[in-house]
């Protein structure tokens, strides 16, 4: 199946992690053995980069859709840029996933949660606190609050997290990030190169009684990512932060 929420943004992204109890593996083997691995998977992997304590291997930054795999102390991840189909989208953190017990020694006692996120970026060069609050506060209580003499609100980035099952033990995290500074407001000169960016995130953390296992978790918060956006996000979210920045432009 074809992903459609790229006609909606300009950029769209899948980022999956695994939060740890323990401390990974930093031995300097252990972890070339493992990106040697996903590399020899996905031959255009070949850039790693160290920032801190994290290490991540990385495709070219010309590659349409940019693929990664991280390892820092307590997490890793892997994820795509502007897949074109929920299996390309997922297939990268699923032979992570297929890995990590085996290669950095995380078992499900481990695993403190598990996320997915799908990410997508807005290019807008202007107020994004004015797009935000008309798409998304217009008719609201809270938009009695921005009816005052002045450029209105200096930072308005909204989120939410709701439980999606009885035990809170699935959660999904909305948040809509303004990157609009005050001294563009004061100034009247906004920066295009900073997206309004969009982050739907579904949080899987372990059940009592229940064994955590990876690969079935996260084919589960798969599914309740998709039919969360599709049923929530883009008709309610999505759609109006779209034709409120196609009217601007």
């Amino acid at each position: 199946m074809s992903i459609s929420y790229n006609s909606f943004c300009d950029d769209f992204y899948v980022d999956m992690y695994i939060n740890t109890r323990f401390d990974l593996p930093s031995e300097r083997d252990t972890l070339l053995a493992f990106f040697e691995r996903v590399k020899k998977q996905y031959p255009g992997m070949t850039i790693l980069n160290r920032e801190g304590t994290e290490y991540c291997l990385d495709e070219s930054s010309q590659s349409e859709h940019n693929r990664w795999v991280s390892v820092d102390a307590d997490r890793l991840g892997a994820g795509c840029a502007n897949p074109e189909s929920f299996q390309q989208a997922f297939e990268l953190p699923m032979f992570v996933i297929g890995l990590v017990p085996y290669m950095l020694g995380v078992r499900s006692l481990d695993v403190e949660s598990l996320d997915l996120t799908f990410g997508l970026d807005f290019e807008y060069a202007g107020n994004h606190n004015e797009i935000i609050s008309e798409a998304l506060f217009g008719g609201s209580a809270f938009s009695k609050l921005f009816e005052i003499t002045g450029p209105g609100p200096l930072n308005l980035s909204p989120s939410v997290i709701v439980a999606l099952n009885e035990d809170c033990s699935t959660r999904a995290r909305l948040a809509i990030e303004s990157r609009t500074e005050e001294s563009e407001i004061q100034s009247g000169k906004f920066d295009s190169d900073k997206p309004i960016s969009l982050f739907m995130t579904i949080r899987q953390y372990p059940q009592p009684g229940r064994e955590f296992e990876l690969e079935k978790v996260f084919a589960k918060i798969c599914t309740h990512a998709v039919e969360y956006m599709d049923e929530k996000v883009v008709p309610n979210i999505v759609m109006p932060l779209t034709n409120a920045i196609a009217h601007r432009r």
